[in-house]
């Protein structure tokens, strides 16, 4: 990374936090694991926690940096990506609602191995390294949280690497898509996703004119409906499956939605 890069990116980490603050009610609300936790536990969560505003391309974490906090999306849509020595960039997932990210980094506090950076405006909430580490210590409810996260995680990143070689362009946006509804790793997603084509686009590593054949493909079987500002899924273990949703399932669809 080039002098004036490093710069940018302490930048973009020093204006998110400088816009860090108290985590509201409803933002409080928004956050899965809390529910696990016994209520001493979580005022002393709730007590602990913050949260930030990224703006479109600013880093939340950066490779080589150091872990503070244990990180999760309350609003918006992050990507968790490195960079190619070629200067090219691989994408691993992309960060939707809900999810919570970086356990692994924070359980060995060791310098993050990738960055994770703002695809449009987001509001990102954090837990501090020690608080983290004090619940892994004191909260039965919260490792369960941790170990539902990790377990799913390595599911996602094996079934990356089988997305990754796959040739049929349609699977692969169809696949990637299926991920960021995963239902455990981004349980405020529901069945609709504010992602614009351009956005899909860079989480896929395809063009955006690429995808929206892709989209249109998929919405043409039945298996999402593309909507203003954003896509929802009719059926996910048809998206999960690469698209293409069985026969009987695609007729009773069309015979619910006729008047």
């Amino acid at each position: 990374m080039g002098e004036r890069s490093q710069r940018n990116a302490k930048a973009t980490v020093r204006g998110i936090r400088d816009r860090v603050r108290p985590a509201t009610e409803a933002e409080l609300q928004a956050i899965p694991w809390l529910d696990a936790l016994a209520p001493a536990e979580r005022r002393r969560a709730e007590a602990a926690l913050v949260v930030g505003e990224a703006e479109v391309g600013d880093q939340v974490c950066r490779v080589g940096r150091a872990p503070t906090y244990w990180f999760g999306v309350i609003e918006g849509l992050l990507k968790m990506s490195n960079d190619r020595a070629d200067g090219s960039q691989v994408t691993y997932s992309g960060l939707s609602p809900g999810g919570w990210f970086g356990e692994g980094t924070a359980i060995k506090r060791e310098p993050y191995r990738y960055n994770v950076s703002a695809l449009r405006r987001s509001v990102v909430a954090g837990l501090p390294l020690d608080s983290f580490h004090w619940l892994l210590d004191h909260s039965i409810g919260f490792n369960r949280f941790v170990m539902n996260q990790l377990n799913e995680r390595l599911g996602q990143f094996i079934a990356a690497v089988e997305i990754d070689r796959l040739n049929n362009t349609d699977a692969r946006v169809a696949r990637n898509l299926a991920a960021l509804f995963n239902p455990v790793l981004f349980p405020r997603v529901g069945e609709m996703l504010r992602i614009t084509q351009q956005e899909l686009a860079y989480l896929v590593g395809l063009s955006r004119q690429r995808v929206n054949e892709s989209l249109m493909a998929l919405s043409s079987q039945g298996v999402i409906q593309v909507e203003y500002g954003g896509l929802r899924v009719l059926d996910l273990p048809a998206l999960r499956q690469g698209g293409r949703a069985p026969q009987g399932r695609r007729t009773a669809r069309r015979q619910n939605t006729e008047p």
